[in-house]
């Protein structure tokens, strides 16, 4: 066999064995379903839903005072430290008049409140003007938590509602509380309504000044029979809305009714029971399409 008739039988049988396996390999593909979809299933439970607002604001005693003196001269004397107790008509601090050629009795300088010296400004020997901040006395018993809520909230905002906070200073922990203002006016720059929790103090955790967190239910829907909402599907008129359901080796559409809402799960009022089972979404699936269950 010449060398021409070598290299020619050669490619022959390449070219044989390529269209040969190639048919195998188209053959091997075809059996591969490529619309059935691999899906996992997600079971109706009953849940306790909220629709939580989540806000920050700052902490305000239940009253702030600022102490100033009634006349001119010199800090005399602190008669109270930063920390004490003190009661409303009591003596903070003592003002010297500075007066040449004359005496007087030192000025005291009284608490307009009862409550706590929270911060005392000034060292003896200071000038002080009757415009000079000399202590500032706070009353921490229940403390105030300011926040701004969006003006579309507001409507579900109430004198009495429950809130829960936490502090940075008092990690997992939480502190409750009660609406009890609402401004009657929006603020045209935020388009917010201010609003402040009430909130008892009695261990004296809570301090003025401080940061807060709170969450506000806005609204509470107990034993919900509910899914989660990614898994439910809205039809095409934009209304409508279905989950799928596994029936033997496919998808089915199932129609639900949707009750309450939050963030993450969604009530179902009719169309589904507690303990049936739902496919969760999954790309490109659709009323019977061909599925197979993930264990």
């Amino acid at each position: 066999m010449s060398k021409w008739k070598i290299i020619i039988s050669v490619i022959i049988l390449a070219v044989a064995g390529f269209f040969f396996f190639g048919k195998d390999k188209n053959k091997i593909f075809e059996q591969i379903e490529k619309d059935r979809f691999s899906v996992k299933l997600e079971t109706v439970e009953k849940r306790n839903l909220k629709n939580e607002l989540l806000l920050s604001g700052s902490i305000k005693a239940l009253e702030e005072a600022t102490l100033f003196p009634r006349s001119e001269g010199k800090l005399l004397k602190n008669v109270l430290k930063e920390g004490q107790n003190v009661k409303k008509g009591q003596t903070v601090s003592l003002i010297e008049r500075d007066e040449v050629g004359a005496v007087y009795e030192p000025v005291v300088v009284p608490s307009t409140i009862t409550g706590i010296v929270g911060k005392i400004y000034l060292d003896p020997g200071a000038n002080v003007t009757r415009n000079t901040a000399i202590a500032f006395v706070v009353n921490q018993s229940q403390v105030r938590l300011i926040l701004d809520v969006p003006e579309r909230y507001i409507g579900n905002i109430f004198k009495g509602q429950a809130a829960s906070f936490t502090v940075e200073g008092f990690p997992g922990k939480t502190f409750m509380g009660k609406v009890n203002v609402i401004s009657p006016v929006v603020d045209t720059a935020s388009r917010s309504v201010t609003i402040e929790i009430l909130a008892d103090n009695e261990q004296g955790l809570l301090k003025s000044g401080m940061f807060a967190k709170a969450d506000l239910v806005l609204g509470e829907k107990k034993n919900a029979v509910s899914v989660l909402s990614s898994n439910i599907f809205t039809d095409e008129d934009g209304v409508s809305k279905y989950v799928l359901v596994p029936e033997g080796e496919l998808a089915k559409r199932r129609n639900v009714t949707l009750g309450f809402v939050n963030g993450g799960y969604s009530e179902i009022r009719s169309g589904l029971q507690e303990g049936e089972q739902i496919i969760r979404f999954t790309f490109g699936i659709k009323d019977g399409s061909k599925i197979s269950i993930e264990k």
